[in-house]
């Protein structure tokens, strides 16, 4: 049955971006690909990440490590965010690094260990600023002390120690500064417990691109692996077809409410995708699609299952391909962003399930 949409993902982009960033970061790189690869498909793009030179993997929640593991990769994975009553057993079955960012969750991890009678991988995340995840200044020496504790035992040993930017996008020196000002003074406390973290990361893709300073021994590489950032290329593209047409005169609404009067006579396109699609209704009176070599205003509200596009004058028909998002010159999901008021990140995951993915081939290393 056919699809409203079709998310056409380039493997090829994901491969040349992850290289473009390893030339400017000169670290290993971890690919990011939680949320099924930020809505790329995870396995996928954790394939051409890894064969591009990616040597870590990243994800979420266990569910998302243990997929990439049941696809047959091998590669090391971290995997971050989990409940204290996670079966952590199954992460370390299947040599999942897991980050640790408090004590209770340390002791689960330490007495899952001990049941299954082989240490865990853990990487100790410290909170230097962002008030996330991770152990702040004042739990983090007790974290430590336990972490080596446990080490001595033989039930865990810790591979790692990282934290999170909180706006390296924003190119605050000063405030990145400080992070790294924590981050430094996180290891030096860690190490001095007795544990040799053997990799230090702090850099997001941000950071990867543009915060020297921040990369260590590893940059973690999200939003940048599909396609934003300087010299980068869009992994995906959004696209449908046009599913109806109609000449209408000046005067005429469209859509709910009607938000939108048309101005003059004419043609108006339909579109088989809405905001359960993934298209935000936060955009509409901004909101374009490319069409006939044009960029063309989406008019009036964005519906749950389509919108409609002010066509003008071009000579359209039902079955006109419409690229919703990908490169330029056409819209981009950047683009979308603006207009919803919202990041990148937001619009690709939201693509919704209504939509097929096609994956495209990925490139050679």
């Amino acid at each position: 049955m056919s699809a409203p949409g079709e998310a056409v993902v380039d493997l090829g982009a994901i491969a040349a971006n992850l290289r473009t960033i390893a030339a400017m970061a000169r670290t290993p790189l971890m690919a990011v690909v939680k949320a099924d690869g930020f809505g790329h498909c995870a396995v996928p793009v954790a394939r051409a990440a890894v064969a591009a030179g990616a040597t870590w993997l990243g994800t979420t929640s266990a569910a998302e490590a243990l997929e990439l593991r049941d696809a047959g990769l091998t590669t090391p994975i971290l995997s971050w965010l989990h409940p204290v009553d996670e079966d952590f057993g199954r992460l370390i079955d299947t040599r999942v690094d897991i980050s640790v960012s408090s004590l209770p969750h340390l002791h689960a991890v330490a007495a899952a260990a001990r049941l299954r009678g082989t240490p865990a991988f853990v990487q100790l995340k410290a909170d230097t600023g962002l008030s996330r995840n991770g152990a702040i200044g004042s739990d983090w020496p007790e974290l430590t002390a336990w972490a080596r504790k446990y080490e001595k035992d033989d039930g865990v040993r810790v591979r790692g120690v990282w934290s999170h930017l909180a706006n390296a996008d924003a190119h605050d020196d000063t405030a990145v500064a400080a992070q790294v000002d924590a981050f430094e003074e996180a290891v030096q406390a860690a190490r001095a417990t007795g544990l040799d973290p053997r990799l230090l990361h702090l850099a997001n893709s941000a950071a990867a691109l543009h915060a020297p300073r921040t990369r260590f021994d590893l940059c973690r590489i999200g939003i940048a692996l599909y396609g934003f950032g300087p010299g980068l290329r869009p992994a995906m593209t959004l696209g449908s077809r046009v599913v109806n047409v109609k000449r209408v005169p000046a005067g005429t609404g469209i859509s709910y409410g009607p938000d939108h009067v048309t101005a003059r006579p004419t043609t108006l396109a339909l579109l088989p995708l809405g905001f359960a699609d993934g298209l935000p209704r936060a955009a509409q009176g901004r909101a374009e699609v490319w069409l006939h070599g044009q960029r063309r205003p989406i008019a009036g509200r964005i519906a749950m299952d389509q919108c409609v596009i002010d066509a003008g004058d071009l000579p359209v028909r039902i079955g006109d391909p419409v690229t919703v998002f990908g490169d330029e010159p056409a819209p981009t999901a950047a683009d979308w962003a603006r207009w919803a008021g919202t990041n990148p990140h937001e619009i690709l995951t939201g693509i919704g399930a209504r939509v097929g993915r096609i994956l495209g081939k990925a490139a050679n290393p």
